[in-house]
C-alpha cells in the first residue's frame, strides 16, 4: 500500500507575527565547575570512518545523557568504564559523580570501538551499548538522587557491528513486558559505486519477558531498515506499533528476523484492459460520499458492512471485503450511513475534522476514483489560468528573477527534495505516513515528556517550531512550542555543535565546539514602559539573549538542558549553569 501524503498543521495561536529581536542581556549566570575524577571516554574516528555518516553517528556524539525521568540527574562515561552519575538538587552543595555500574574493561582492546551510549526506557530500565556491538538491558530500579539500588543485567547479546543507542521504550503488551530499542550505526555498502561506499542502518529491536519470567528476556523481532545519510530522529512509538525516521535520504526495510526483504516487482499496466475503478467518492468540508458498484439483485441482507471512527469495511457476505482498510482521517460512525441504491451501494461518511481535504479515501488503496465537484473545480482551476499563458516567451533572459541563488546566505538553504519525515508500521513493515520535510531544516531533537516519543524541532521560515509525534493517526504532529527567529539565528552560529530547550520550551541554547553556549529566552513581560518607534508602539514583553563563557580550553562532548539549569561537559569537567531560578510547573 502507498503511504499517505501528510503536512504537519501549525498552530497560528503560537506564532509571533509581531516579534522584533532578542535583546542582548548583561546579567551574568551563574556557572559550578565539577572536576571529573576519571576523564571522558572519548572515541575519535579512525582513518576508515571518513564519510558524513560516521561523522553524524559517533563524530558529532552527545555524550552527555540526561535522565528525564528524574530531574537534573545526568550520567557519562569515563574511560575506566564507569558509568558516572551526577544528580543537583542544591547548586552550593553539588556533590561529585559517583559510580552506578561498571562496563567490561575488554572494551579496550576491540579495534572497531566506538562511544560507548545508553538510553533511559523507563524509570527503572536502561538501555546501553558498551561501544564494541554489544546490547545490554538493565534494571536499575529507582534512579535519582541518594538511591543506591544496584544495577543489573536482564538481557546482553552480541549485534556484530557497533552501534549507538538512539531511542527505546518500555511497556506492558497483552501482559507482557517489551522493550523496543533503536540502534544506529554505519556500515560498508557493497553497491554503493559512486558514493561513499557506506550506508547508515538502522535496527529497531523487540525484546520481550519470554512466558513472563523474570529474568529471561529475549528477541521477539529484529528489523533493518538502510539509508544512504544518517537520519536526524528515529524514535519507536509508545506501544511498539510504529517507528518514525526523519531523513534527508529515504529509508527502507532491508531485513525482518534475519530474513532479506525483496524488492516489490512494479507491475506494468496494460493499456489495453485498462481496470475500472472499484469505488467513486466525492468529498465537502464536512462530508464524504462512497459509491460502490453491487452485482444485480443484491440486497441489504447481502452487504456485510463494517465502520468505525477510523476503519472501514465493505463487501459480500461471504466473500472478500470489496473495500476495506484504514481511512484518511476519522469519521464520525454514528452519524454515518449506507444505503442501496439500484445496484450501487451509497456509502456516506461525516467527516470529524471539518475542512480537511482528503487526498485518498482509504490509507493506500488507489483502486478507487476521485470525482470532483464542479464547484469546486471552478476556483481552483481560475487560479491556474493566473499562472499560465498561451504566449511563449520569446526573450528567457528578459525577466530574470531579481535574487541572485549565488548570494543566498547558508541559513537561507534547505534541505533536499527527498527529505522526509516517515511513519514506518511495525505489522506491515510499510510506510504509511509521509511529510516532505524540503523546506524545512531539521534543527534539534528534545525530550518533552520522558513517556511520549521525543520531540523535533523544525525551522519554518525563520522560526523553530517544535513538535511532539503520537501514534494516533488523527494527530499525529502536534505543534506545541515556538521559539521566534531561532532558525535564522541557529543557521548564522557556524562553530555550533549542539543545540536543544528546556522541556517546558522557557528557553533554547545552542553551544558552539568551545567555551561559549548562547541561551534564547522566551517572550516575557517588563517591568519598564518601551516604545517602538519604528512600528509606532508600546512594547509589552521582550526576548532576551544570554552568553555564557566556559573557563576552559577543552572541547565540548555533551550538552543537556532541564527546565532550571543547563550541564556542558567536557573531557576533564561539567559545568552546570543555573538558567532559571524561579521554575513554575
Amino acid at each position: 500500500m502507498a503511504a499517505a501524503n501528510c503536512s504537519l498543521t501549525v498552530s497560528r495561536h503560537l506564532l509571533d507575527p509581531k516579534f522584533d529581536s532578542y535583546k542582548l542581556s548583561l546579567e551574568t549566570l551563574p556557572i559550578y565547575t565539577v572536576d571529573l575524577d576519571g576523564a571522558v571516554a572519548e572515541v575519535k574516528l579512525r582513518e576508515d570512518q571518513y564519510t558524513l555518516d560516521h561523522m553524524c553517528v559517533f563524530g558529532m556524539y552527545n555524550y552527555l545523557h540526561c535522565d528525564r525521568w528524574y530531574p537534573d540527574s545526568v550520567y557519562y562515561i569515563d574511560q575506566h568504564e564507569r558509568i558516572m552519575h551526577l544528580d543537583i538538587t542544591l547548586d552550593t552543595a553539588i556533590s561529585k559523580p559517583r559510580e552506578v555500574f561498571r562496563l567490561s574493561p575488554e572494551i579496550k582492546s576491540c579495534d572497531t570501538l566506538v562511544c560507548a551510549s545508553m538510553h533511559f526506557t523507563s524509570p527503572s530500565w536502561v538501555s546501553l551499548s558498551d561501544g564494541t556491538g554489544k546490547l545490554y538491558l538493565i534494571r536499575t530500579g529507582k534512579r535519582g538522587a541518594n538511591n543506591i539500588e544496584k544495577w543489573e543485567i536482564m538481557y546482553q547479546q552480541e549485534l556484530g557491528e557497533p552501534f549507538v543507542i538512539v531511542h527505546s521504550h518500555s511497556y506492558l503488551k497483552d501482559s507482557t513486558h517489551s522493550i523496543d530499542v533503536v540502534l544506529l550505526r554505519t556500515e560498508k555498502d557493497e553497491s554503493s559505486i559512486r558514493g561513499s561506499g557506506f550506508h547508515s542502518a538502522v535496527d529497531w529491536l523487540t525484546i520481550t519477558n519470554a512466558n513472563n519470567e523474570s529474568n529471561k528476556y529475549e528477541v521477539l523481532r529484529h528489523r533493518t531498515l538502510c539509508g544512504k545519510l544518517a537520519p536526524h530522529y528515529a524514535a519507536v512509538e509508545q506501544d511498539g506499533t510504529g517507528l518514525m525516521i526523519a531523513s534527508d535520504k529515504p529509508f527502507k526495510f532491508v531485513q525482518i528476523d534475519g530474513k532479506c526483504v525483496e524488492e516489490q516487482k512494479v507491475e506494468k499496466m496494460d493499456t489495453n484492459q485498462e481496470k475500472e475503478p472499484v469505488y467513486y467518492w466525492q468529498q465537502t468540508d464536512e462530508d464524504l460520499t462512497v459509491n460502490i458498484q453491487l452485482p444485480d439483485n443484491t440486497t441489504k441482507q447481502n452487504i456485510d458492512f463494517q465502520l468505525s471512527a477510523g476503519h472501514l469495511q465493505v463487501g459480500m457476505k461471504g466473500e472478500a471485503a470489496i473495500i476495506e482498510g484504514n481511512l484518511y482521517s476519522s469519521v464520525d460512525h454514528g452519524l454515518s450511513k449506507w444505503t442501496i441504491n439500484g445496484n450501487s451501494l451509497e456509502v456516506f461518511l461525516l467527516k470529524k475534522n471539518k475542512g480537511v481535504t482528503w487526498p485518498q479515501l482509504i490509507v493506500g488503496d488507489n483502486r478507487g476514483e476521485f470525482i470532483m465537484d464542479p464547484d469546486q473545480a471552478s476556483p481552483i482551476n481560475e487560479c491556474l489560468l493566473n499562472l499560465a499563458s498561451e504566449e511563449l516567451n520569446a526573450d528567457p533572459e528578459k525577466d530574470k528573477p531579481p535574487c541572485n541563488t549565488s548570494e543566498l546566505e547558508e541559513c537561507d538553504r534547505f534541505p533536499d527534495d527527498t527529505a522526509s519525515l516517515t511513519r514506518f508500521d511495525a505489522n506491515t513493515s510499510k510506510a504509511t505516513h509521509v511529510v516532505n520535510l524540503s523546506s524545512h531544516q531539521y534543527l534539534f531533537t528534545a525530550v518533552v515528556d520522558p513517556a511520549e516519543m521525543p520531540c523535533f524541532c523544525l525551522r519554518h521560515d525563520v522560526d523553530a517550531l517544535l513538535w511532539q509525534p503520537h501514534s494516533q493517526q488523527d494527530n499525529m504532529w502536534e505543534h506545541i512550542g515556538t521559539f521566534n527567529a531561532l532558525g535564522y539565528v541557529q543557521a548564522s552560529k557556524r562553530e555550533k555543535k549542539f543545540s536543544t530547550c528546556a522541556p517546558n520550551y522557557s528557553y533554547a541554547a545552542l553551544c558552539e565546539c568551545f567555551r561559549r553556549v548562547f541561551i534564547y529566552r522566551q517572550p516575557a513581560p517588563v517591568q519598564t514602559v518601551l516604545y517602538n518607534r519604528k512600528e509606532a508602539r508600546h512594547v509589552g514583553q521582550v526576548a532576551k539573549q544570554q552568553v555564557a563563557s566556559l573557563e576552559t580550553n577543552d572541547p565540548v562532548l555533551g550538552f543537556q538542558a532541564t527546565n532550571e539549569r543547563l550541564f556542558v561537559l567536557t573531557r576533564k569537567n561539567l559545568f552546570i549553569i543555573k538558567v532559571n531560578t524561579d521554575i513554575s510547573e
